[in-house]
């Protein structure tokens, strides 16, 4: 039975770009709109689950509140944590650590940003929650707040991208894909 996953990611925060990573930001009012304008005439979902960083999470407790819907916050959703790279822009690291900027762009599964979590852990938490949804919610549609690292990997899985193209995947601040979740984490994109 089919799992219908819609990936909403948290809108602009308040301390700008960067790899924001594990930091808990909060949204700023150009977010929420991002968000509460992404999921118009959405769903109808069944239940909200989000990442506990605030970023998520406010969005998906105030949606759920609206809705009447189940709010989950799910620990293994959070961002990939950078390390010693957090709340840097990719044009400060341009400047004091380009070589290994350019390796984890080239190749984010082999090159682990200095202090951060490899892309494999990251990879295989987040799937192990998709297929704890599948499980337990097959056959219903549920919403999925979440982080960009988040939403790249699993489109990137869904789409058939080879890993070295994770980076590639491109989802803006309040972006809204769907995915189709079979058995043993088969994703397909929805139209």
């Amino acid at each position: 039975m089919t799992l219908h996953l819609d990936l909403l990611r948290h809108g602009e925060t308040e301390l700008g770009g960067g790899l924001r990573g594990s930091l808990d930001d909060a949204l700023t009012p150009l977010g929420w709109q991002q968000m509460r304008d992404a999921v118009v005439g959405g769903g109808p979902w069944s239940r909200l689950v989000s990442s506990p960083l605030q970023r998520c999470a406010r969005f998906a407790e105030e949606l759920g509140a609206q809705l009447g819907l189940p709010v989950t916050l799910e620990q293994d959703l959070q961002e990939l944590h950078f390390g010693a790279w957090e709340g840097r822009s990719a044009a400060a690291l341009m400047e004091t650590d380009a070589d290994a900027l350019g390796r984890f762009w080239s190749d984010p599964y082999g090159f682990t940003p200095p202090e951060g979590e490899p892309v494999s852990d990251f990879s295989a938490r987040v799937l192990a929650v998709v297929q704890r949804l599948h499980q337990a919610y097959a056959g219903e549609r549920v919403l999925l707040v979440s982080h960009g690292g988040v939403m790249r990997l699993l489109l990137a899985r869904a789409r058939g991208l080879p890993r070295e193209q994770l980076l590639n995947v491109e989802v803006g601040h309040g972006g809204l894909f769907s995915l189709q979740v079979e058995a043993d984490v088969v994703l397909r994109e929805e139209a």
